[in-house]
């Protein structure tokens, strides 16, 4: 993208604030990084969303960041129906069941210690990537996990928002 507006840029600023607010919800599940988004608009580029973006995810509580997370399957898991999650999960469609099942079971193992599902910013990874950071991350302690988390929402967060602003108008 670059540094001017885009069309894509020009209909999300247009929005009504229902729609806007639906809009970034298919981008992250956290209420307060979507209303503070809002209340920032309009934005002059595409730059300026995701630097207002990231600074909102920075600020975010635990409690924000728990209900951004929320909004994610677990890996190897998208949930049915879901483009997003799906294209997003890729890396584990063509998965082994061995490489699944081991998944499946680093899943529980980060949800038991952390109280949440395992985040990545999974788009572009395979399969094998995802695992070796699970099986790494699982030995952070929650203060390490959740700057992570927040990093990697972040990352997330940023693709959702490009594709957002590249859709058609409906």
């Amino acid at each position: 993208m670059t540094s001017s507006t885009t069309p894509g840029l020009t209909r999300f600023n247009a929005l009504e604030e229902a729609a806007a607010t639906a809009a970034l919800h298919e981008a992250c599940a956290s209420s307060a990084w979507r209303s503070k988004l809002l209340s920032r608009r309009p934005y002059a580029t595409v730059e300026a969303l995701f630097a207002a973006s990231d600074a909102v995810m920075a600020e975010l509580s635990a409690e924000d960041l728990a209900e951004a997370m929320a909004g994610h399957p677990p890996i190897g898991r998208p949930k049915p129906g879901d483009p997003t999650s799906s294209r997003e999960q890729r890396g584990m469609a063509g998965a082994s069941e061995e490489l699944k099942a081991e998944m499946l079971e680093l899943n529980l193992a980060y949800q038991e210690k952390f109280g949440h599902v395992f985040l990545i910013c999974a788009t572009g990874r395979t399969g094998e990537q995802m695992r070796d950071a699970v099986k790494e991350r699982i030995g952070n302690s929650p203060e390490q996990e959740r700057e992570i988390v927040r990093a990697e929402l972040g990352k997330i967060n940023r693709i959702r928002l490009t594709r957002l602003l590249e859709e058609e108008a409906a």
